[in-house]
């Protein structure tokens, strides 16, 4: 790792070090399962948007941005009415429905997007509260939304973008929607790759429910490091950017290692 001095106020325990490389740990590992999944499907990431239909294509950014517009605003709603569910269940159900869209080929893939957008949005949602912050807050909400700026689990590019772990803003609604259009079309390409993934010949169901359980992990561990890096920021009170290049050293450094 690359000697990287931080001064925090209050002392960290376990110290920050610690606490970078066990999130570190967790950004390595679920970066990992989507390709490893792919690897066991037979089908590669690089160059799966180009097996989807023209159409498909032409019609991704549209259907992205709808998505992700009435999840952000289900997932909050239904946070309101039921309490949240633990990982697994939340797997689960992200499991049902891409076994449901892949089983009805490209039409209810496509169809069963928004729903297991807003599944896993809220399950941001619910892991941000775990770390002690309020999803109703408006910069929480722009932080849950930011996850999914990061790369998706079928990304195989060590330069992953970290920028989603910077946030700095008091956010308004207006700003929440000019998020959405920015972050829509980086997710419809990773959202097209899961859709050319779910249309492997002969799986059909089983490989929506694998892909989705994959999405979803992967999400969940983006949540757990972004708000992990937020709250010891907080906690320690360290400037949360150098947090961030200790915790980049620490994955690239890794990474260079290999």
């Amino acid at each position: 790792m690359d000697h990287i001095i931080l001064s925090p106020i209050v002392p960290a325990d376990p110290p920050i070090e610690v606490q970078i490389e066990e999130l570190a740990t967790r950004y390595r590992n679920a970066r990992g399962v989507g390709l490893k999944l792919l690897g066991t499907l037979g089908a590669q990431a690089d160059g799966l948007l180009d097996h989807l239909p023209d159409t498909a294509r032409e019609g991704l950014d549209a259907a992205t941005l709808k998505a992700l517009e009435f999840s952000f605003e289900a997932a909050a709603v239904s946070r309101n009415a039921a309490p949240d569910a633990s990982h697994w269940m939340t797997r689960a159900v992200t499991m049902g429905t891409g076994a449901a869209g892949g089983f009805g080929g490209f039409a209810s893939s496509l169809a069963e997007l928004p729903l297991t957008t807003t599944v896993i949005l809220r399950a941001i949602q619910g892991i941000a509260n775990e770390h002690g912050f309020d999803p109703s807050h408006p910069d929480t909400r722009a932080e849950c939304l930011q996850v999914f700026a990061s790369a998706g689990p079928l990304a195989e590019d060590d330069s992953t973008d970290l920028s989603f772990l910077t946030l700095r803003a008091s956010v308004t609604g207006v700003t929440l929607h000019t998020m959405i259009k920015t972050i829509s079309p980086k997710l419809a390409v990773v959202l097209g790759q899961k859709l050319a993934a779910q249309m492997v010949p002969v799986l059909g169901a089983v490989t929506g429910a694998a892909i989705n359980y994959s999405f979803t992990s992967y999400y969940q561990e983006m949540a757990h490091v972004s708000f992990g890096l937020r709250k010891l920021a907080e906690e320690t009170g360290s400037d949360r950017a150098a947090l961030v290049e200790l915790f980049r050293a620490e994955i690239f450094g890794k990474l260079s290692d290999r």
